[in-house]
């Protein structure tokens, strides 16, 4: 790996935090100054994320991915790391990052203070997540997402917001005490923070250390599932993701895969081999199944689109959460798969909901309404129009909602349908390919994934007949083109997902792969070289400033 690509990896933390500090010393009358800034930080991500995706993918085979921030080795400094699965959620998030702030430009960076700033905030404390190999350093982008969460919830201000952000508030500063609590307790035990390092040293931790190693991992373990939105932990996530603006919705859609990411990392690195292996794969598996069940009610029980979308969230990270618990690796790669296919579906509902929703009831959308289809506006009316009406507009609308009901409920050819049948052939064809019975876990997990789809089946035909076959007593709604390209933008990327189904599976079993034999991970944060440092036995290289 080259300097220059070696200097890439600490790019998606710069950049953003450069950007959201620069647009602190502009007026917020200068919006469209702040949005140029704000949409040429997230094009420039997407580019660094898509470098770094085709490094991890085709690079040499010596791992080489590490950043040494300060030139320290490991583990006395921080160290940043692309593999794989830091690659693909660094890609996701920044990908999803276009779409939500373009739609934020047609009206919701206006409603408030700071929006652009607290959004590439976001984005920095989620890619810092993903390439930090540092739990201490976890806990700093975490915090500094979580404070960029807060303020983008109550974005828009209304009593329903401010009250579900007061909760959001008091359940993550709860969440990150615990976090500190849990770092503390394997700190002590193990003597490190580094990830590559404490594998390395957990086989040698025995007796009193080890239980409090992993009394400290079960705490950040609660800490990552609170975020996961695992059951009964989750009952901040649906009053929080209904609440919030559309474009902050969307985006949050990748914030509950962060306690994924992490859960997975730790699980397969740290605590796969051993004395401690598999520790807490039981909870992840009757907890996810758990929330699976809970979220499927309420996606039944739902009556407003925002409740619905909220509880398809809980049941994607059940749904990942008990996969997870079976520690299969053919089900783990299908499992990674329905990770991306579904938070691209969700975030495009949580856009299209209020679109939607807009035409139901006029009075409740900033924006004005045509009139031309009942004929009741006259031309001066049309000719003072904000925007331009996109045409068939109804029609538009209604094909992205019944995409999304394809998707969210796993019928095919989409890609919810291809990810849900990964899980579920890795999940039965293990049991019939070793001769052995099929445990009832994952009759009971195969049970669950058919009736929650099921369970959005009904209630997104429910939904559109409601919406779109009743009796039109309401108005056509004005839709601006910045705000119907984003949703077609992810539908789309979902559709790309469906047809590279078979490339992309590949290099989700070989992410997998990669977790499951860790030691070239390990080597290479432990053996990363510094610049300006002649190591033994090489030249000078490395990454670090």
């Amino acid at each position: 790996m080259s300097g220059w690509q070696q200097n890439l990896i600490i790019a998606p933390i710069l950049i953003p935090l450069l950007a959201g500090a620069l647009l602190l010393f502009f007026d917020e009358r200068q919006r469209v100054v702040k949005a140029m800034i704000s949409v040429v930080s997230c094009l420039a991500l997407v580019a660094i994320a898509v470098s770094l995706f085709r490094f991890a993918s085709y690079g040499p085979e010596r791992f080489e991915g590490v950043y040494l921030l300060g030139n320290w080795p490991a583990p006395f400094g921080i160290v940043l790391v692309v593999d794989r699965l830091s690659a693909l959620m660094l890609v996701l998030a920044s990908i999803l990052a276009v779409p939500t702030l373009v739609y934020a430009l047609a009206r919701w960076h206006a409603a408030g203070a700071h929006f652009h700033s607290l959004f590439q905030f976001l984005l920095m404390g989620l890619n810092g997540a993903f390439l930090t190999g540092d739990l201490f350093n976890l806990f700093v982008f975490f915090e500094v997402m979580l404070a960029a969460s807060y303020g983008l919830l109550m974005h828009g201000s209304g009593p329903m917001r401010v009250k579900a952000g007061l909760h959001y508030i008091a359940v993550n500063l709860a969440a990150a005490l615990c976090f500190l609590i849990g770092v503390s307790a394997i700190y002590g035990s193990a003597g490190t923070l580094n990830m590559a390092d404490l594998a390395v040293r957990i086989g040698e931790i025995e007796g009193d250390r080890r239980m409090l190693l992993e009394a400290g991992a079960a705490i950040l373990g609660i800490v990552f599932l609170i975020k996961a939105g695992m059951w009964p932990l989750n009952f901040w996530l649906p009053a929080a993701y209904s609440a919030a603006t559309a474009p902050v919705a969307g985006i949050f859609a990748i914030m509950s895969k962060v306690g994924i990411y992490v859960i997975l990392r730790l699980s397969l690195l740290v605590f796969g081999q051993g004395e401690s292996a598999g520790l807490g794969l039981n909870v992840l598996l009757y907890g996810g199944m758990a929330t699976v069940a809970f979220g499927t009610i309420g996606v039944l029980a739902s009556q407003a689109l925002g409740r619905l979308a909220s509880y398809s969230v809980l049941v994607s990270s059940g749904t990942l959460l008990a996969v997870l618990g079976l520690n299969n690796g053919m089900v783990t790669a299908g499992a990674l798969f329905y990770m991306v296919s579904s938070t691209l579906t969700i975030a495009a509902f949580f856009l299209l909901i209020e679109l939607v929703e807009r035409g139901q009831d006029a009075g409740a959308s900033v924006l004005a309404v045509t009139m031309e289809a009942y004929g009741d506006a006259d031309e001066e009316e049309q000719e003072v129009e904000v925007g331009v009406t996109m045409p068939a507009t109804i029609a538009v609308l209604g094909v992205c909602f019944a995409a999304c009901g394809i998707l969210l409920s796993g019928l095919p050819p989409l890609s919810g349908f291809l990810a849900k049948f990964a899980m579920m052939t890795g999940m039965i064809g293990s049991g019939v390919a070793s001769d052995a019975p099929i445990p009832a876990s994952v009759w009971w997990i195969v049970a669950l994934l058919i009736l929650s789809g099921l369970a959005a089946l009904i209630s997104m035909t429910r939904a559109g007949i409601r919406t779109f076959w009743a009796s039109m007593e309401g108005t056509v709604p004005r839709v601006l083109v910045m705000e119907m390209a984003p949703v077609l933008l992810l539908i789309a990327m979902t559709l790309a997902l469906t047809v590279q189904a078979g490339p992309a599976m590949r290099y989700m079993e070989e992410t997998v792969n990669g977790l499951q034999h860790p030691a070239t991970y390990i080597d290479a944060v432990i053996n990363a070289r510094r610049v300006g440092v002649e190591e033994p036995g090489g030249p000078e290289g490395g990454g670090g400033i």
